[in-house]
């Protein structure tokens, strides 16, 4: 499965160039890849758009059926898939093994909600007239997702496009290719026809490129940074590219007086360190009460400092690497330049003295920070938690908004006006009171500002590959 799928077949790039796909943890190289371009693009998109005159006239029920078979043979391989998943990312068993049961989720449901795609019968204002709004779906789709979630990020895009009855040409990461290969391999397995998903691994660039040219594209669908989102929102005037946008993030956690400062911290702390901190949803600024402050940033320290690193394979283990070198040399030029704001490093932010080999940081608890800090203004990716205290609930608010990205917010109080003020005044899409997974499969996950356009999951996902038409019958 180390291919290029495309109209059903796995093989190589046109280019005939392959890619060298390194283990995080330990810089071994674990297998090589196809590195796919222009031509192998467009050729997926053909095959998609003749494989989309068939597809977009099954019923939903047919689509289901296969979508369901897709989650059932996830579900028994996990095992294997989990383990590719470590083995490419870094990140810990059960972290993978969650992520692809969430994966499974996703085909499952959006096999359903498919069936629920409804239309409605619009009272006229003339006798002789009838009118109605159906659903249909908008064509060939392209999917661009980034590594941090290698199965949940395709798996959501994939599973409403094709339960929408949209064909797709997905592009995954090149640094996370496997977990991808597995997913077309279990549709494929499932009964998928020929062409209806085309898995492409390769240029950026170059493939991106092609599908906004492309005018038989009809959308795409990206996960990934916001400068890059920028550049797909500057191409998709090209062809009218329809896009549904997952950007970056910077989430504001808000933490009252009147909480229970060990709970807290120690849920924040897991919560802030899944998946290393390279999760666009991550709760990352943190705005303390001035009342706990000090023994919250004492707590949390004590967490972090116990927070076990190294490879994925091995029990007990919290955080595994970052996800390239590149990414560990990010995050510790930003360790740097904390240093030089004079702001007080509690534990870690430095490369442990037995993982002189893989992307490893210690992970960071941050203190005496200026609000135009780095840690405040910047997306970080990685395992540093910045402390800030606050005094009133109006003068958090402005900091927690005080930002071009608009993701996800977390607020933590016992006491339900303030929650409900907090929430309500907080210009984000989505936003968590005391819980630290604000979203779900049925749930409409999309960003304000500059963290994105769209939805993905919940019906609301379904909706984005899919047309409305009014038909009006008069003369009657």
């Amino acid at each position: 499965m180390n291919e290029l799928f495309i109209n059903g077949q796995w093989m190589e790039a046109q280019g005939r160039k392959r890619y060298e796909l390194v283990n995080p943890a330990t810089e071994e190289l674990i297998t090589t890849f196809p590195f796919a371009g222009n031509a192998d693009c467009l050729a997926a998109i053909g095959h998609a758009e003749t494989a989309f005159e068939q597809w977009g006239r099954t019923t939903p029920y047919f689509r289901a059926e296969i979508l369901k078979k897709t989650a059932d043979l996830i579900r028994k391989d996990i095992d294997i898939l989990a383990r590719d998943m470590v083995l490419e990312s870094g990140k810990p068993l059960l972290e993978a093994r969650g992520e692809w049961m969430v994966a499974a989720n996703l085909f499952e449901w959006y096999g359903e909600e498919a069936k629920r795609a409804y239309g409605k019968v619009i009272p006229t204002n003339r006798l002789d007239k009838r009118s109605s709004v159906i659903w249909q779906p908008i064509g060939v789709v392209g999917v661009i997702t980034a590594w941090n979630f290698p199965a949940y990020n395709p798996a959501r895009s994939w599973a409403a496009a094709l339960a929408a009855g949209c064909t797709v040409v997905a592009k995954p990461s090149e640094n996370t290719p496997l977990s991808a290969a597995h997913m077309a391999s279990a549709l494929s397995a499932s009964g998928l026809p020929p062409g209806v998903l085309n898995l492409l691994i390769g240029d950026a660039a170059a493939i991106g490129d092609a599908m906004l040219d492309h005018p038989g594209l009809r959308k795409i669908s990206f996960t990934g940074s916001t400068r890059v989102g920028k550049i797909l929102m500057d191409g998709a005037s090209r062809t009218h590219t329809r896009l549904s946008l997952e950007l970056g993030g910077n989430a504001p956690v808000i933490v009252f007086g009147d909480v229970d400062v060990e709970a807290v911290a120690k849920a924040a702390s897991g919560a802030r360190f899944r998946n290393n901190g390279q999760v666009c949803t991550a709760p990352q600024r943190f705005y303390v009460h001035e009342s706990i402050f000090k023994s919250f940033a004492e707590s949390m320290t004590r967490q972090v400092s116990a927070m076990q690193l190294g490879s994925g394979f091995d029990e007990g283990v919290q955080l595994g690497p970052l996800i390239t070198q590149k990414q560990r040399d990010s995050v510790l030029e930003v360790v740097r330049q904390v240093r030089e704001e004079k702001a007080s490093i509690l534990t870690g932010g430095d490369v442990p003295a037995d993982r002189q080999k893989g992307y490893f940081i210690r992970p960071a608890v941050v203190i005496d920070l200026k609000d135009d800090s780095i840690l405040a203004t910047k997306e970080i990716f990685g395992p540093v938690l910045p402390l800030f205290s606050f005094s009133t609930l109006d003068e958090v608010i402005g900091k927690a908004n005080s930002t071009e990205y608009g993701l996800s917010a977390y607020v933590f109080t016992n006491d339900l006006k303030t929650a409900i003020h907090a929430s309500e005044r907080l210009n984000f899409g989505i936003v968590g009171i005391n819980e630290w997974a604000p979203h779900g499969t049925e749930l409409p996950f999309g960003g304000w500002k500059q963290s994105g356009q769209g939805h993905e999951s919940g019906s609301e996902g379904l909706f984005e590959y899919m047309e409305k038409k009014l038909i009006s019958i008069g003369g009657l």
